[in-house]
């Protein structure tokens, strides 16, 4: 007699094709941004062809949209659980391949199916602050940052949005054009991340 086997997790769509979802949210929200915000991104060349996790600082809602709007394949995000029990917000996150994980604590299956999607080619955005900066300034970053980021593997980079707090700040619900550019920074090796992570100077990795 044999124990209870897990499910296989089911397999994972291209990391480089947008789905239907993200493809006509993209086509209604880019030209906006572009309007609005006088959208710049830079260091689009810097981007690994595989698999990469987006280290990218927290300023206002509108962060995920902006550190992927300028990309041309899908950006899986790892993001608050409870966000997914929101109406209409949770289908769009469920179908526009975000991760749900829990604020206090990294679980292990989250970090799980992060690693595999990362595997697959994937990139994975997450916000190590874990919650919106109040004055523009990096905030400290939560502790389960380290597990994730020794368990990702892959090159890490750091995505730096400024102007977003001016266009929408903590407490606002008002989007005001004002604006925005993001850069993408040199990626990070594995070897280089293991060498900041003993020296404690994981802060490095956002700047």
């Amino acid at each position: 007699m044999t124990g209870p086997t897990s499910a296989a997790p089911p397999p994972l769509p291209s990391p480089y094709v947008r789905n239907w979802l993200w493809w006509s949210l993209h086509v209604v929200v880019a030209p906006l941004v572009a309007i609005w915000f006088r959208f710049r991104a830079r260091g689009l060349e810097r981007l690994p062809p595989e698999g990469a996790l987006l280290l990218i600082n927290h300023q206002s809602y509108l962060d995920p949209i902006l550190a992927a709007v300028a990309l041309r394949r899908p950006v899986s995000y790892l993001a608050r659980d409870d966000l997914f029990r929101i109406p209409v917000v949770g289908w769009i996150m469920r179908n526009t391949y975000a991760l749900p994980i829990r604020r206090e604590a990294a679980g292990s299956d989250s970090i799980r199916e992060m690693v595999r999607r990362l595997q697959h080619g994937f990139y994975v955005g997450i916000f190590p602050e874990g919650t919106r900066s109040t004055d523009g300034q990096l905030g400290p970053l939560k502790p389960g940052f380290q597990l994730i980021c020794r368990r990702a593997t892959v090159p890490i980079v750091p995505v730096g949005i400024a102007g977003a707090i001016r266009a929408m700040p903590k407490g606002s619900w008002w989007i005001r054009p004002v604006r925005i550019s993001v850069v993408y920074g040199e990626p990070i090796t594995p070897e280089t991340l293991a060498t900041l992570l003993e020296r404690g100077r994981e802060s490095e990795l956002m700047h």
